[in-house]
C-alpha cells in the first residue's frame, strides 16, 4: 500500500513537472520566432568593382584592377572571395555582419587607408544599411598603430548590371 501511494505521488510529481515545463518550452519557441533576426552577409550575387589602387584583403596584397566579389557557397555566408576579372589573383576572406549609419545610394566597397596602404574594410549594397565587414587582419592592426585611418569609397555594381 505504501508502494502504491509512493508510485501515485511520484507519477503525480512527474506529471506536474511536465505540465510546468511544456508551457515554458512553448513560450521560448514563440519568443524566438518573433525575435529580431540578424542577417549575416548582405552582398548578394556577384559584385564587380574597378579598384584604382593596390590594396590588401586579409594578408594578401592585390594590384589595382577590376575585381569580382562573391560569397562562397556552403560557408554559412561568412566567407567571401575576391578575384581579378582575368582570374590571375584572388583571395578568400571572412566577413561579419555590420550596419551603416545610413543606407548608401550605390553599391560600394569601403577601404581603410593608413599612409599609402589600403585595406578592404566593408561592403554595402545600394539602399541597404546592412552589409559586410571584413575581419581585421594582423597586417591592418599593425598599420593602424603606425598612422590614423582615412576612408576611401569605391563604387561597385552587380555583375548583371551595366555601368558604374
Amino acid at each position: 500500500m505504501i508502494n502504491e501511494n509512493l508510485k501515485r505521488v511520484g507519477t503525480g510529481q512527474a506529471k506536474t513537472v511536465r505540465q510546468m515545463l511544456f508551457p515554458v518550452f512553448l513560450m521560448l519557441v514563440f519568443a524566438m520566432s518573433f525575435g529580431p533576426a540578424r542577417t549575416q552577409a548582405q552582398m548578394i550575387g556577384n559584385v564587380v568593382a574597378e579598384v584604382p589602387f593596390q590594396f590588401h584583403v586579409g594578408n594578401t596584397t592585390l594590384p589595382a584592377g577590376k575585381y569580382l566579389i562573391h560569397q562562397i557557397d556552403d560557408s554559412d555566408l561568412m566567407v567571401m572571395q575576391i578575384s581579378s576579372v582575368d582570374g590571375k589573383v584572388s583571395a578568400l576572406f571572412n566577413v561579419e555582419p555590420t550596419e551603416a549609419k545610413s543606407a548608401p545610394e550605390k553599391t560600394e566597397l569601403i577601404f581603410n587607408k593608413y599612409g599609402d596602404r589600403y585595406f578592404l574594410s566593408e561592403m554595402f549594397d545600394e539602399e541597404n544599411a546592412d552589409g559586410n565587414k571584413l575581419v581585421t587582419s594582423r597586417d591592418e592592426k599593425l598599420a593602424s598603430k603606425e598612422s590614423g585611418a582615412e576612408v576611401a569609397h569605391v563604387a561597385a555594381h552587380h555583375a548583371n548590371q551595366e555601368g558604374n
